[in-house]
């Protein structure tokens, strides 16, 4: 695992990519626990406010620690110590401004609502692509490859751009969580790849305009398929970002 670890992680230069992620998942999960006993009025965590009695979201020093990362990082040496102490920079601010991406996209505080889900959708997605970027193995940077290892990266390489291609026409089918899931998993694309595409897709927009039956077929298609996961999908997204819970003593939809 160390060997591993160093050829394809430390010496590509991706060290500072693990470090970004691993604080930037950690402080997600973090952060989620702290909103949550604050929501359930437990623990020694308060809502911070200024004199004035304006809440302070989190997404203020998070915006404030990723500009301060990403222009440090830009501004250091890959392999340098200063890298990663960027890299773990960038990772804490961006955890804490994808936690609140909700309230900037709608400008408003939906951070328990039905809208706050999408917070949690675009954690998982950035990074579910990022530890994509970073298990892929580099054909480039790897000092002293014997030829068995080149070989492997050549197959590695021509199997990535042949997944690719069915994660390419998934996604202009408009299953977006299943090209994500494509890039992870080499060909499990090809199940969105051969299947009827969703409706109002760029897919079926430009090849289903005359094809009635085609499109009938992904309405039904479609509305079955959300039917049986649309309930999976929310359990995951409860468990993760705890939409369910309740304070006691007060409405459904309580404030951080």
């Amino acid at each position: 695992m160390g060997h591993w670890f160093s050829r394809n992680i430390v010496e590509p230069g991706k060290l500072p990519l693990f470090l970004a992620l691993a604080s930037f998942v950690l402080t997600f999960l973090v952060t989620r626990m702290i909103t949550r006993l604050i929501r359930a009025g437990k623990g020694p965590f308060r809502n911070v406010s200024s004199a004035g009695g304006l809440h302070i979201h989190h997404v203020v020093p998070g915006v404030v620690l990723t500009v301060l990362g990403g222009f440090g990082a830009v501004a250091s040496d890959r392999h340098g110590i200063g890298a990663g102490v960027f890299a773990v920079v960038f990772g804490v601010g961006a955890g804490l401004v994808l936690d609140e991406f909700a309230l900037i996209l709608h400008l408003d505080d939906v951070y328990w609502s039905e809208a706050g889900r999408q917070s949690v959708e675009v954690v998982v997605l950035t990074a579910a692509l990022v530890l994509l970027a970073l298990a892929g193995f580099s054909p480039l940077g790897v000092n002293d490859m014997t030829s068995d290892e080149r070989q492997d990266r050549v197959t590695f390489i021509l199997t990535l751009a042949i997944n690719f291609l069915f994660v390419l026409v998934t996604l202009v089918k408009g299953k977006f969580r299943m090209a994500v899931i494509g890039t992870l998993i080499p060909f499990v694309a090809i199940v969105g790849a051969v299947r009827l595409a969703r409706p109002g897709s760029w897919w079926s927009r430009r090849l289903y305009p005359r094809r009635h039956r085609a499109r009938a077929r992904s309405r039904i298609r479609t509305y079955r398929h959300d039917k049986r996961w649309v309930k999976v999908r929310r359990r995951t997204q409860d468990l993760i970002g705890g939409f369910q819970e309740r304070v006691p003593g007060r409405g459904s939809t309580p404030s951080r």
